[in-house]
């Protein structure tokens, strides 16, 4: 079956817009219409023109996506693609933080998951944390789930209290990276430039020339020959297509699960038959989307 013709046609029969994050396999990312980070995705959503989103990446983009554009249908090809860095963060876990340090604001990722979401104060990206944390006039801030970017906003700005919750959260993925991997790409590849994402912890960062997230990556990573990634290895695929002139080189090993589990046959099955709604608690969306568009209001 050539999945690709079949996959446009529901697409334009359903009134439909595939959106595709940037670590997604290449065949899925070539078959969106809209590819980028996970707020990109679910802030170009909100804009389209389309009733149905379809959303290629794990189940947290999938609800923000819901959140903020609660009148289209969203759908999701493996519902059961998750986020091990969102579960670290819950409800429960966030309410104990607050009652544990009363009056301080919570910062949470957006790579959290709707529940956790409501019940914090303001989210952010790996793009924007530094600004939407030094936007604050608290001197100490809750920030969670992904220590090491707190610890990055934490060197950012040493005049506040960055305080993660939970202390060691971190996305596995980019927990794998090691001063090593910097210093052996550094033999190999002597004449490119090292940039990691923030995830990356904080001995990792610092032996890279850059820190930034993805998509800092895919507007920046063009202005020199050559350039190692420490990042999900599904972010060479829009950078090779961007900037076809510049040589990228990632750590084979730099792969998401979850990322990778959206497969063609998926995609048409989803758009064929309309399955895997996201439908988020009208409680819990009214309360996230609160949180959402703080950080969007900052940032622009």
């Amino acid at each position: 079956m050539n999945y690709e013709q079949q996959i446009k046609k529901f697409a334009a029969e359903k009134n439909a817009v595939i959106l595709a994050h940037n670590y997604q396999p290449p065949e899925i990312q070539d078959m969106a219409d809209i590819c980028g980070d996970s707020l990109e995705l679910a802030q170009l959503a909100k804009e389209t023109k389309e009733s149905t989103l379809v959303l290629c990446g794990v189940y947290f983009m999938a609800e923000t996506a819901k959140i903020l554009s609660p009148e289209k249908t969203v759908l999701i090809p493996r519902p059961d693609a998750g986020c091990p860095l969102a579960d670290q963060l819950t409800p429960e876990i966030v309410r104990r933080a607050k009652i544990e340090h009363p009056g301080l604001p919570f910062v949470v990722y957006v790579n959290s998951n709707a529940t956790t979401k409501a019940e914090c104060d303001i989210t952010c990206t790996s793009a924007n944390a530094t600004t939407i944390a030094a936007s604050l006039p608290q001197n100490k801030i809750l920030f969670g789930p992904d220590s090491n970017l707190a610890n990055w906003v934490q060197r950012q700005l040493p005049d506040k209290i960055i305080i993660p919750i939970p202390a060691n959260g971190g996305c596995p993925t980019h927990h794998n990276f090691t001063v090593r991997d910097v210093e052996i790409a550094r033999r190999e590849y002597p004449n490119a430039r090292i940039i990691c994402h923030p995830e990356c912890n904080a001995e990792v960062q610092q032996a890279c020339d850059l820190v930034g997230s993805t998509g800092y990556m895919v507007r920046h990573c063009g202005s020199a020959g050559e350039w190692v990634i420490l990042t999900e290895k599904g972010i060479v695929h829009p950078l090779e297509k961007r900037y076809p002139d510049t040589m990228f080189h990632v750590i084979d090993a730099a792969i998401c699960p979850n990322m990778k589990l959206i497969e063609l046959s998926d995609l048409y099955v989803t758009l064929r038959d309309g399955v895997h709604p996201v439908l988020v608690a009208n409680h819990i969306a009214t309360k996230a989307r609160v949180v959402i568009e703080r950080m969007i209001d900052v940032s622009k």
